[in-house]
């Protein structure tokens, strides 16, 4: 795992000037790669680039970047793991592709020579794993860039203002070049502030675009002064929800003799990705969150490594309501792992707040990115290199509530009086919930409002789906900041497959990347290897979502699964996420941080929110009537990050 990054002036430079720059951009994600950095410059063509690495894959020099390929036609900066490069390996030899031995047993090295000997298309779609590279071909001087199939691993790129193209791992590298000085991008802002996450390709500063998972992006240099931004083409290698859509077009035809079958079709799959992900040359481990996702996982692990394998959880102590540690505890003691409880106060959220605008250098805001940092590091300090995680497993398995109520309510609601839904909409905006005799804990007050504003989009799916992702805004619904709504059978999956293309790779895995990365861990992700996404997508809908006890439920086939190795009481339970308490907090030791940057000075300075809005918000919260914590933090992280880089 590693950062990388790259700068393609217009105009030729003097060498000392070139690499300074580039190694400024290196030297920005210098976290993502503590083990080593490499440059290389061509000052006649004024392209650099740079790279830190995290060495996870043969430790040794052999493993360096940037990396040549045999003929040293290509230089490639590669970030991520191919999971399957021994066999590339094995087909090149086959093919008697390698005029040269092998220099090293690196995947970076696997991939190179695959894109020299096959082609960057082919070598992309045979390689299973998570990724973004850039490689340069300095015969027909072209940058090629590329981003996994999920968006596991991030790759930023534009233009810097009259100066030539730059590409990075994270936006803090391309802003550390001296001559940054691109705007905000105004449609970014808009989109943050509904979904409290920036989705591709979009980024804060204009001219500056993530490139979409899936994608390789080609810029050539003869056109690289003359006709930006038509210097570059875009391709789609990848595209998952025709890829989504076409597998499960199959489900009915697989013949399963019966549901059994299935499963051991599925926990064939995941057991391969387990495997191959659990190779590294450094220490590996699990997280465990005592969630069905994590705990599967962590068996297979566990039943595929000698000794016991590493587990880390997450808990809160002093919130009892938050605190899934004693179930994770329970679970890491019946598969016998060693576990490893790392325990989260106000006081360390007090601590770790200020680092968060450097951890996340876009504007982000999930609550459980404090969790979830802290999580990493400390797993970090004790020596693991290497975590895996269950990632993916709710978008793929129906595992989130809005796979399933969303489609209940719609089918309910949909033929229902608008005046009638308005009315108990209202009814559960305005009235204080204690006084309505319902729970009046943050939790449930959050899924109210959510619900009241669910009521008004019920004819619709897609509007329904726009609402539940809203995060700051609830006064209006706007579907332009997400992918366009699939096509899937069931209104399930359309849900799970609307995940895959927006929450998933825009808020999940960033917030993960963001966390592990700036303390130099790398996570992986089973769920996410592609022939695990296939294997469940070749599921019909009933191995996902099924009524037992009169209720239904998600994720059933893992759960089957599970029951191989774990006790049905100690993972049966509602599901609970990663929340945070979050909202107790900023009304006691949170209170004077939150204070001074929702100041009505501060609102107005920076103007993204409503300065009276934003105060009436705060003021309720503060009260105990209303929980805006949902509300409140994108705005709390949108100030604190301008107030660290504007």
């Amino acid at each position: 795992m590693c950062g990388i990054s790259g700068l393609w002036l217009y105009k030729g430079n003097n060498a000392d000037d070139l690499e300074s720059k580039v190694r400024k951009m290196s030297c920005a994600i210098k976290h993502r790669g503590p083990d080593e950095e490499g440059i290389w410059i061509n000052p006649s063509l004024g392209i650099g680039l740079g790279h830190t690495r995290l060495a996870v894959i043969d430790l040794s020099k052999e493993g360096n970047q940037p990396m040549l390929s045999q003929s040293n036609r290509y230089l490639i900066v590669f970030n991520g793991e191919i999971y399957n490069h021994q066999e590339i390996r094995i087909d090149l030899e086959a093919q008697k592709k390698l005029t040269f031995p092998w220099r090293g047993e690196s995947d970076t090295e696997t991939l190179v020579n695959a894109i020299e000997a096959w082609g960057i298309e082919n070598t992309l779609r045979r390689c299973k794993g998570m990724f973004a590279f850039g490689v340069f071909d300095r015969e027909k001087k072209t940058l090629q860039l590329a981003r996994d199939r999920f968006g596991e691993k991030p790759l930023y790129w534009g233009e810097i203002k009259g100066q030539g193209i730059a590409f990075a791992s994270e936006i803090s590298a391309i802003r550390a070049i001296p001559e940054f000085c691109n705007s905000i991008n105004e449609e970014a802002v808009a989109s943050y502030k509904h979904l409290g996450f920036i989705p591709a390709p979009q980024s804060i500063y204009k001219g500056i675009q993530q490139l979409l998972p899936g994608y390789l992006l080609t810029i050539e240099a003869n056109k690289l002064i003359s006709s930006y931004p038509q210097s570059h083409d875009l391709f789609c290698w990848w595209d998952t929800e025709l890829e989504a859509l076409s597998a499960s077009k199959k489900a009915n035809n697989l013949c399963f003799s019966s549901y059994n079958e299935g499963l051991i079709a599925l926990k064939s799959s995941l057991s391969e990705a387990v495997k191959l992900q659990s190779i590294a040359d450094v220490p590996i481990g699990s997280f465990l969150s005592g969630g069905i996702d994590s705990s599967l996982i962590t068996a297979l692990l566990q039943e595929n490594t000698k000794g016991n394998v590493r587990t880390f959880t997450i808990g809160f102590p002093d919130e009892p309501l938050f605190d899934e540690a004693p179930f994770a505890y329970a679970i890491a003691k019946h598969l016998g792992t060693d576990h490893t409880e790392v325990s989260l106060t106000a006081s360390d959220a007090t601590s770790l707040i200020p680092s968060l605008p450097l951890i996340y250098s876009e504007p982000f805001a999930d609550s459980s990115q404090l969790p979830t940092h802290l999580l990493c590091r400390e797993a970090r300090r004790s020596g693991l290199t290497v975590a895996l995680t269950g990632d993916g497993g709710d978008e793929l398995f129906g595992g989130y509530n809005r796979h399933i109520l969303a489609p209940q309510l719609q089918r309910r609601l949909r033929f229902a009086p608008a005046p009638l839904r308005n009315l108990f909409k209202r009814l559960l905006e305005n009235f204080p919930y204690r006084l309505l005799g319902m729970s009046s804990d943050g939790l449930a007050q959050q899924k109210r409002q959510k619900l009241a504003f669910l009521l008004t989009a019920a004819d619709s799916l897609e509007d329904m789906y726009a609402v539940l992702l809203q995060s700051c805004s609830l006064t209006e619904i706007d579907k332009t900041f997400l992918a366009p709504f699939p096509n899937a059978a069931s209104a399930e999956e359309k849900l799970m497959l609307a995940d895959m293309l927006n929450y998933l790779p825009f808020d999940i895995l960033v917030k993960v990347d963001r966390a592990a990365m700036a303390v130099g861990l790398e996570t992986r992700a089973p769920f996410l290897y592609p022939s695990v996404a296939e294997s469940a997508w070749h599921l019909t809908l009933d191995y996902k979502v099924r009524k037992n006890n009169k209720k239904f439920i998600g994720k059933w086939a893992l759960r089957e699964l599970l029951k191989v190795y774990l006790p049905v009481k100690l993972f049966e339970r509602p599901k609970a996420g990663f929340a945070m308490p979050i909202g107790n907090w900023l009304k006691g030791p949170l209170n004077n941080w939150a204070n001074d940057l929702l100041d009505p000075c501060l609102v107005k300075k920076h103007g993204w929110f409503n300065s009276h809005e934003v105060n009436k918000l705060w003021k309720e919260h503060k009260n105990g009537n209303y929980d805006h914590i949902q509300r409140l933090w994108p705005i709390l992280m949108a100030h604190a990050w301008l107030e660290e880089w504007r």
